[in-house]
């Protein structure tokens, strides 16, 4: 049994199998509960169903690539979510790593569905677009840095691992790839309003060329836009000036 490549769903196979190899690898220790996000052909998902974790299920979109690897690897059919895992539901009711080849055209809402779940899942291993994974590990004052970076490396340390050739996929994409881990921080949450914060960020990158006094003038009154740190711009802070600037502008 055969499948097809839907290029309306960002499908591009990886085939190259040290690629595949250096994913599993970086994953770490089998341990606990894992969720693979996307396993189309099964490229990783050969490596992980078999590996000791306590319970592994993975969660593909497209029923052709379920019934692919419901019939290639038997022992996959009680672990197969059939769904679209951004409108899934937690498939474990205790704390989870998620791994994936994730596709291109939803990979950023991957990671925001991810900080939704953040207080489940402990650590992600996954491929993106490169441009997508230098955002999300990036630091402040680098031109990558923006809203998913902040974001992400609020609840997250994150590494930018390895680049992947764009040759690794069938098809090509027009891109290379790169692979990122994101372990989630010891310190309990310093936001209280997940949501509020979030808002917060997004309007001090909407005009992420003018300083954060741009900004937020329509939301924070003159008399806290006084203040000196307003003339910097938004990449010029740290994550943690961002968390420390929310709060003081929540106490105002």
């Amino acid at each position: 049994m055969q499948y097809t490549l839907k290029k309306s769903m960002g499908q591009h196979f990886l085939h190259d199998e040290n690629v595949c190899l250096k994913i599993v690898d970086a994953i770490g220790e089998p341990q606990g509960l894992l969720l693979e996000i996307g396993p189309g052909g099964g490229a990783i998902t050969k490596y992980l169903k078999d590996l000791p974790f306590e319970q592994y299920r993975c969660i593909e979109l497209d029923f052709e690539k379920v019934a692919y690897l419901q019939k290639t690897y038997p022992d996959l059919a009680d672990k197969i979510i059939q769904g679209d895992f951004l409108h899934a539901a937690p498939p474990f009711e205790t704390s989870f790593k998620i791994a994936g080849n994730f596709p291109y055209n939803i990979s950023t809402q991957i990671v925001f569905k991810v900080l939704d779940w953040r207080d489940q899942v402990t650590e992600l291993t996954g491929m993106f677009q490169k441009e997508v994974a230098q955002r999300i590990a990036s630091a402040h004052g680098n031109k990558n840095y923006g809203i998913l970076s902040v974001l992400t490396q609020c609840y997250y340390n994150v590494e930018y691992l390895f680049d992947v050739d764009a040759n690794s996929f069938t098809p090509p994409p027009k891109v290379v790839s790169g692979v990122i881990k994101m372990k989630r921080k010891n310190e309990p949450d310093q936001i209280e309003d997940y949501l509020g914060f979030k808002k917060f960020v997004k309007a001090a990158f909407n005009q992420r060329r003018k300083t954060l006094r741009n900004g937020f003038k329509s939301i924070l009154s003159p008399e806290i836009l006084k203040e000196e740190i307003f003339n910097k711009r938004a990449e010029q802070l740290s994550v943690q000036e961002f968390i420390e600037l929310y709060k003081m502008t929540r106490k105002q």
